[in-house]
């Protein structure tokens, strides 16, 4: 072994050499860098061989690979190491698409009968071996395999899987049995083998032969052209576009109850069913369809001409003289974006209203150049006057009758609410986890002028769907949760379209508080309040897309033993979309349910829409239910009422505890779910009826419970308290049950502790526990710092006493 010793000066005078020599050649070609970026890559890549070359023995000491510089450029200044490093980084990563494709294992050839023996003779597994490693280390082969679509991180899949094929099986195929042979005998080339090889690689992954089809299936740059009927006829578009209060949406509505027929698609069950409801009170018959319900203006067996439906279940194949579609600003949306998108491209409509931002106008207009149509803009103006206070909230003793506490959290509900009706004022509160007629009920409380309830607490929920009698919105915080490009939750401020959205519900239009006024809880948020409110809408960039059935069939008869959750990540990376237009929808829910029952066997299509649920994943219950009607419905076996009651423990009591409340809104999820599915698959969710009027009872249960939502705030923090006190008896704490256990007796048993003594401390705790049920409250932490201290001073006392004893 020869080692080849160099001074530290020698190798650091290199290095220097070295990097004086990169930044001549980075300087003389910076100009050049625009106009001719290959070339410049190369000088400089020529120049580092050079110096390489003429440094050999001082190079080969370095910890990094100088002529690994490929592709990389190296600005002024960069120390090389981390260059370098770079470089090598992104060679060996895979691309994000390839590591989507997984593997499909292959059998080992199982012939009973080794043919290729016969006739060539046996081949011995360590000449395999050598013969494998050589041909997955050439050079030519690599660069064969990038020409048939096998990438760094593809080949090093094929290359094991070939690998372990060839060693693994007792008896190998006759044709490259005889390969090998050859290629041992010297009759044969080790680059023979790819042929064999690649054929392999296509076998685990049937991508390669495909990729094209693929492609095409997900080439979503004009989705207009999905919609033949709608691009068959002349619409007229009209957008009616104001604030909030502005009656842009009323001018739509009347069109649509004037027409001979129209479709109504809102964002929300409530602002669909309030639609339903008008236009049949004014005479207009309508029917109303929803996820979960179906409604009859005339007869189940006629269908009304109108309909008033949630945008996700608009009829694309029905044609309308009107439709309206609200809320147009939600085509942004990371969740549903797609379903306005789908709503405004293919609705067959002779007018087309769309009501919402004015941010949305250009969007709109670019996408009408794609179907040949133009966009007639009506603007309005807020019927009412909003006002900014100069001064904020600061604490709830200023709250006033008609306020607005806007949360973003269910912790600050309950809080603020606590704290209100501490004052003896009485609150409704409103959160989007609610039912729909629980929310209608607390908006009829707050909104009677009679009611002695003159105060609310809500979330953004507010922002739609309910019409409010508010006098002052008060914004609580200025932070909420949101989810990125990515899916990721972050904190972030709230949007400029989001505030106008909240603050424009103070003031409305013929209430009897008819001048609105904004402010905030905490004073430092009230200047950046102000700054938000004087900004217009964002304009909105992008409309969403969401991958269909069909498309996901068409990939899975590509890839038939991808899983769903797959699928659909390959789908989202290959695509090919018009990012000038629109975005892909975030896909995350899909996915979490896709690989919840993934282990469930269900036919491709009825796992597509099982996946399609309105299921909320944070909720635990919901998810375990999912999963047991999936289980249910794959047995083929009817999921019927007794199969919810039995697994939700019906019939549900008045909540007790806040938790209650929450898993009675589970309960209440679980039943929505239930109807979703009755309506997708009817033979074996036959119980739709009696479980509607099983939600309506529920929905009354949870009425209650949020009427009392105060003392179930008391009664959860009176068992936690319960709880507590539990567990620190079970771990020897002091109390009366554990005052007389193994510790006192051996303290006793020591001279430590006299039963006077013991006596005393058994008052002092009935003392202690006297006072606490009078007041009915926990211990805060202040009290149980100074019980600590007082327990501290009476060990100390006792032990003072005890050695004085010892002594005497």
């Amino acid at each position: 072994m020869c080692v080849c010793l160099i001074s530290k000066y020698q190798v650091i005078s290199a290095y220097k050499n070295l990097l004086n020599e990169i930044d001549k050649f980075t300087n003389l070609i910076s100009d050049k860098i625009m106009q001719n970026s290959h070339k410049c890559l190369s000088l400089l890549r020529e120049a580092t061989q050079n110096f390489t070359i003429k440094n050999a023995s001082y190079t080969k000491s370095l910890p990094v690979t100088i002529a690994g510089i490929n592709g990389v450029m190296v600005s002024k200044g960069m120390h090389l190491s981390r260059c370098l490093q770079r470089n090598r980084n992104r060679k060996q990563e895979p691309t994000n698409l390839s590591a989507l494709f997984k593997p499909v294992h292959v059998q080992r050839n199982v012939d009973e009968h080794d043919v290729g023996s016969e006739l060539v003779g046996k081949l011995e597994k360590p000449a395999i071996l050598r013969i494998l490693n050589n041909f997955t280390q050439r050079h030519e082969i690599k660069t064969l395999c990038q020409e048939h679509g096998l990438d760094n991180y593809l080949q090093h899949q094929a290359f094991a899987s070939f690998r372990r094929y060839c060693i693994e099986s007792e008896n190998l195929p006759v044709d490259i049995h005889i390969i090998f042979s050859d290629i041992i005998k010297g009759a044969g080339h080790v680059d023979d083998i790819f042929p064999y090889f690649l054929r392999h690689a296509k076998s685990i992954f049937p991508h390669l032969d495909c990729m094209d089809d693929l492609k095409k299936i997900s080439d979503l740059r004009t989705p207009a052209n999905w919609y033949p009927s709608a691009r068959n006829i002349t619409r007229k578009i009209i957008f009616h576009a104001g604030p909030t209060n502005s009656g842009k949406t009323y001018h739509a509505l009347e069109r649509f109850l004037s027409a001979e027929s129209g479709v109504y698609c809102g964002p929300l069950k409530l602002l669909a069913t309030e639609v339903f409801n008008k236009a049949n009170e004014r005479g207009t018959p309508c029917d109303l369809v929803t996820g979960e319900e179906r409604k009859y203006g005339i007869n189940e067996t006629t269908a009304a001409a109108h309909v008033a439906c949630t945008v996700e279940m608009t009829s694309v194949n029905r044609p309308y003289k009107v439709a309206v579609i609200d809320e147009i600003q939600q085509l942004r949306d990371r969740q549903r974006g797609w379903a306005w998108t789908r709503a405004f491209l293919g609705l067959i409509a002779e007018e087309v209203h769309v009501c919402g931002e004015s941010g949305a106008v250009e969007l709109l207009q670019k996408i009408c150049e794609t179907t040949n149509e133009t966009v007639e803009v009506r603007s309005y103006k807020r019927l009412t006057e909003l006002t900014v206070e100069d001064k904020a909230l600061i604490t709830l003793d200023n709250v006033q009758p008609g306020d607005c506490i806007v949360c973003f959290s269910k912790n600050d509900i309950y809080s603020v609410s606590r704290e209100i009706e501490a004052r003896g004022k009485e609150v409704a509160v409103i959160y989007g986890g609610l039912p729909p007629g629980t929310k209608l009920a607390q908006a009829a409380k707050f909104n009677d002028p009679d009611n002695s309830c003159k105060v609310m607490v809500a979330t953004d929920a507010i922002g739609m769907g309910l019409n409010l009698s508010i006098r002052r919105i008060v914004f609580y915080s200025l932070t909420k949760p949101t989810m990125n490009e990515k899916g990721e939750r972050e904190i972030d401020t709230i949007s400029v379209s989001s505030a106008l959205q909240i603050a424009g519900r103070a003031g409305r239009y013929r209430t009897q508080w008819e001048h609105g006024y904004v402010t905030t809880y905490k004073s430092e948020d009230l200047p950046k309040l102000s700054q938000i409110l004087e900004q217009t809408p964002e304009p909105l960039k992008q409309a969403g897309l969401h991958p269909t059935a069909d498309q996901i069939e068409l990939y899975a008869y590509h890839l038939p033993n991808s899983t769903l959750s797959n699928l659909m990540d390959i789908f989202v990376n290959l695509c090919t979309v018009d990012d000038s237009l629109y975005f892909m929808c975030n896909i995350e829910d899909f996915k979490f349910l896709a690989e919840m029952i993934q282990h469930v066997p269900l036919p491709l299509r009825a796992r597509y829409v099982f996946c399609c649920a309105p299921i909320n994943r944070k909720m635990a219950f919901v998810c375990s239910m999912f999963l047991k009607i999936a289980r249910q419905y794959s047995r083929n076996e009817p999921i019927t009422f007794d199969f919810i009651s039995k697994n939700c423990g019906w019939p549900l009591s008045l909540p007790k505890t806040i938790l209650d409340l929450v898993h009675l809104e589970s309960v209440f999820d679980v039943m929505d779910l239930y109807l979703w599915l009755s309506y997708r698959f009817m033979d074996l969710f036959p119980d739709a009826s009696t479980v509607r009027i099983a939600q309506r009872d529920l929905d009354e249960i949870i009425r209650q419970g949020v009427f009392q939502i105060t003392r179930l705030l008391k009664n959860s923090e009176s068992a936690t308290y319960s709880t507590r006190r539990i567990t620190q008896t079970k771990e020897g704490g002091v109390g009366n049950a554990g005052i007389r256990g193994r510790l006192t007796d051996r303290l006793i048993a020591q001279g430590l502790l006299t039963p006077a003594m013991l006596k005393e401390l058994r008052k002092e705790w009935d003392a202690q526990q006297q006072i606490l049920s009078a007041n009915e409250q926990p211990i805060n932490s202040e009290d149980l710092t100074n019980y600590d201290q007082n327990d501290s001073d009476d060990d100390n006392v006792f032990s003072r006493k005890s050695r004085r004893k010892r002594r005497k």
